[in-house]
């Protein structure tokens, strides 16, 4: 039996699952592809309840990193909650050095969604220098009007699709809730509507979203059909059970 294509998974612990490193490696594994994975943080939490957050030593995730690819080829990684911009940007050289053709795509963590602050201040110079290296950016609404305080989203928007693609999604939009954008080539190009009539709230759904988008994307689909394919799947999601843990049932036809 051939082996699946490997897929990375740069991102923390969370002890329920719902989130993080299990998370992503869930949806790969819907996906029909082999998740490998990177620690950068233990979290102390459950589906409603964050506490703590211990991070791994940016030398420890580096360490990780470089003895995979001793090992595996790596085409796409997903990075998740990381402890700061200069540990992001260590973390983005390391895979350029171990694959320069690696596609990267970030979903840019600055909360958890109980409201735990994971970076009180950014570094925007590293964070531009990060951004150039990624070829797809996910933040929701609310992450990317904290990623540069200063400037609006039309802004922020102009400015991000420069150096990179963006997928925005709309869980936190408050004029149309669950309508997601996607740029490319620095001006929209995609709207993505909710297909499903109401959906059930889930403990870690933009982790979902990310890697599902980074699965297709290493299963060499289009760009927008990628991206639309990564909302019907965390649609699916949402809607696999009314708790705060969702499954990972639902699966592509190769």
């Amino acid at each position: 039996m051939q082996q699946k294509p490997y897929i990375l998974s740069i991102a923390g612990f969370d002890p329920s699952s719902g989130a993080g490193i299990t998370s992503d490696i869930k949806t790969f594994e819907a996906h029909n592809l082999y998740g490998l994975s990177v620690c950068t943080a233990v979290t102390i939490q459950n589906d409603n309840t964050f506490k703590d957050c211990i991070w791994i030593e940016s030398a420890v995730i580096i360490s990780q990193i470089e003895t995979l690819f001793e090992r595996f080829t790596i085409s796409v990684a997903k990075i998740g909650v990381v402890k700061s911009w200069c540990c992001l940007h260590h973390i983005v050289t390391t895979l350029k050095r171990g694959n320069p053709k690696i596609k990267i795509i970030l979903d840019p963590i600055l909360k958890a969604s109980t409201g735990f602050n994971f970076h009180a201040s950014s570094n925007q110079k590293i964070l531009s220098k990060v951004l150039n290296s990624c070829y797809f950016i996910t933040p929701n609404y609310e992450e990317i009007q904290a990623l540069f305080p200063d400037k609006n989203i039309e802004a922020t928007l102009s400015y991000l699709s420069e150096k990179t693609n963006i997928y925005l999604k709309g869980g936190h939009r408050k004029d149309k809730t669950g309508w997601d954008e996607v740029y490319y080539n620095r001006i929209i190009q995609l709207n993505i509507p909710p297909s499903a009539a109401s959906i059930h709230q889930k403990h870690g759904s933009g982790c979902v979203l990310s890697s599902a988008l980074a699965s297709n994307i290493a299963k060499n689909i289009g760009l927008e059909d990628a991206c639309k394919l990564a909302k019907l799947y965390t649609e699916k999601f949402l809607n696999s059970n009314t708790s705060l843990l969702g499954t990972h049932n639902y699966t592509y036809n190769d």
